[in-house]
């Protein structure tokens, strides 16, 4: 019997070395069903058996809601210091920003630019999770207060796609910073009667969710998604307490009044058109 063991090693094996793009099935986060990953890629990243909304990618995110060839991305090329020297058990800060950056394409967690949606005029920023868990740092806290600038000089609506962990710890009180910076650039948003729209996807945590996600004159959320500061694992051994069922998700959000509306990604690009259209500058 030795040679199934051996076939069955092998194969597990293979299957480790595959990366998530080379699969040809993927399982389900919430049904457990295996789903051919084709299927799933032309459903939007959604799983078609229980509706459960994977993550997306930042220009998967885009091609799914712009109108094909209007986005122009600002500010690529930013790239984030070593401020602190830091260096965790996982090797130095700027090795682990280089590997993020080989993996996604991307130099740092948000591709921000200007588009439209069905002919509406938009800043977009679109956070990407892959890249060190989304991880609000100097860079991203800069290429977001710039693209609010764009929005106030162009009197154009600002829309951000959140999907975050939270502050980035390998920058310190640096990325704590940019929780007051950013929120800074967005009450200058408002003083200039300028909308903007957020849109909160799984998950949406940390110092994100203290600070640009919750500040939306619109707040969208996409099914399911896990919502709040800290992680209900660690309000559960704080306080002690059984959390609500579906606790943090965004329909419990819903039903307490901190979100606007819960929109399936199939439908986002109407409703957030029609959005900017009703909600447009001197409207």
């Amino acid at each position: 019997m030795t040679w199934f063991k051996k076939g069955e090693e092998e194969g597990k094996d293979r299957r480790e070395e595959l990366k998530p793009s080379e699969q040809l099935w993927t399982k389900c986060n919430s049904c457990n069903e295996l789903i051919y990953r084709k299927v799933i890629e032309r459903n939007l990243q959604v799983c078609p058996k229980c509706n459960y909304h994977f993550q997306i990618p930042a220009r998967r995110r885009i091609e799914s809601v712009a109108d094909p060839g209007s986005f122009v991305e600002y500010d690529a090329n930013l790239i984030s210091t070593d401020p602190l020297d830091f260096k965790d058990s996982k090797g130095r800060y700027p090795s682990r920003v280089k590997e993020s950056q080989e993996k996604t394409g991307h130099k740092d967690a948000i591709m921000c630019g200007e588009a439209r949606i069905e002919g509406q005029p938009a800043m977009i920023g679109i956070f990407e999770f892959n890249f060190m868990g989304g991880s609000l740092g100097s860079v991203v806290g800069e290429k977001i207060a710039r693209l609010i600038e764009r929005g106030i000089e162009k009197k154009v609506s600002v829309i951000i796609f959140c999907a975050s962990g939270g502050a980035r710890m390998q920058e310190g009180i640096l990325s704590l910073m940019q929780m007051a910076k950013t929120s800074a650039a967005l009450a200058k948003l408002h003083e200039a009667g300028i909308p903007y729209i957020s849109v909160l996807t799984d998950p949406t945590t940390g110092g994100v969710t203290a600070s640009i996600a919750m500040l939306g004159d619109v707040i969208l959320a996409e099914p399911k998604a896990m919502i709040g500061f800290a992680g209900p694992k660690v309000i559960k051994d704080t306080i002690r307490a059984v959390l609500p069922e579906g606790f943090q998700r965004a329909e419990y959000l819903l039903e307490h009044g901190m979100v606007d509306r819960i929109v399936e990604r199939k439908d986002l690009r109407h409703t957030l058109a029609s959005l900017l259209e009703m909600l447009k500058p001197g409207n």
